[in-house]
């Protein structure tokens, strides 16, 4: 079995739910108080035991490039006032990882996204998170997925339990207890509708990792919801075929093409932040009591 050391992370999507600032500014660089949430995703990636990742990107997105790349400018001014532990911050941004880049030249959906990165992945398997979706966590969620996949040696998807109202928003998987927070996939629907065609309340949110079959897979697609490419539609055929593995990942999601989930994500960082932490902790106090 192949060791898991690539990622790939889409981005290449226009962010519609968070305008009118996405219209400017990619979603996946709004901060999470003072880093972009990519950075997030990547430092996840790497915590996993990732070394190579390529970002689905799309236009007007190059200062996502741009955040993970040397800059002459800051590092000569920062050098010149001394400022070592800034620059020593930016200087481990860039080296996380050998991160790589790719266009999504027309958005057909996330399984058309995932496509793109064929020739980067080649004959291995690989881990996809989801650029809208940044995890709070003790163990990574990438590293739980990679760690089943070692285990059962199946394509693994993170699920969690959610809503029936949300289960249409997302997809609904078929399982079978295994063990733990593990469970065997035979089969999936995308966004059911109805309570006949879901198959329950487990929903893939955020984080896959993949086997490259599923390359196949894609390219034998048809368009599915909204006429887009759907990656769910061909985890279906695989989960039919050979069968998927599925863990009820530990850790928190938080959504950042939503503008609560955004929020959200700013508060519960904020109050784990080195620096701001505490003060951030005794301002929300006396901000609630006055509410």
């Amino acid at each position: 079995m192949k060791k898991i050391t690539k990622a790939v992370i889409p981005a290449a999507g226009l962010g519609t739910r968070m305008l009118p600032i996405a219209r400017t500014v990619p979603k996946e660089m709004l901060p999470i108080v003072d880093r972009p949430s990519m950075e997030y995703l990547i430092r996840e990636a790497v915590e996993s035991g990732i070394t190579d990742i390529l970002i689905i990107n799309g236009r007007n997105k190059g200062v996502i490039e741009d955040y993970f790349d040397y800059s002459v400018e800051y590092d000569n001014n920062l050098r010149m006032k001394k400022k070592e532990k800034e620059l020593a911050d930016i200087e481990e941004v860039c080296s996380l990882a050998n991160i790589y880049f790719i266009r999504q030249k027309v958005t057909r959906g996330l399984g058309h996204a995932i496509s793109c990165a064929k020739s980067f992945v080649g004959d291995e398997p690989f881990a996809v998170l989801y650029g809208d979706d940044i995890m709070k966590y003790e163990t990574p969620v990438t590293k739980q997925l990679i760690d089943a996949y070692e285990k059962y040696g199946k394509a693994t998807a993170g699920v969690c339990e959610v809503s029936d109202e949300d289960v249409k928003r997302y997809c609904s998987l078929k399982t079978d207890h295994l063990e733990k927070n593990i469970y065997a996939v035979s089969d999936m629907v995308e966004k059911p509708q109805t309570e006949e065609e879901k198959f329950s309340n487990f929903a893939i949110l955020g984080r896959v990792v993949l086997t490259p079959d599923i390359f196949d897979i894609l390219a034998n697609t048809a368009p599915g919801a909204g006429g887009e490419i759907q990656l769910t539609d061909a985890m279906k055929e695989l989960a039919r075929t050979v069968g998927m593995t599925a863990v009820e990942y530990e850790g928190k999601r938080f959504d950042m093409g939503d503008k609560l989930g955004f929020l959200q994500a700013n508060v519960e960082f904020a109050l784990n932040h080195p620096t701001l932490g505490e003060k951030f902790r005794e301002y929300l106090k006396d901000f609630s009591s006055k509410l």
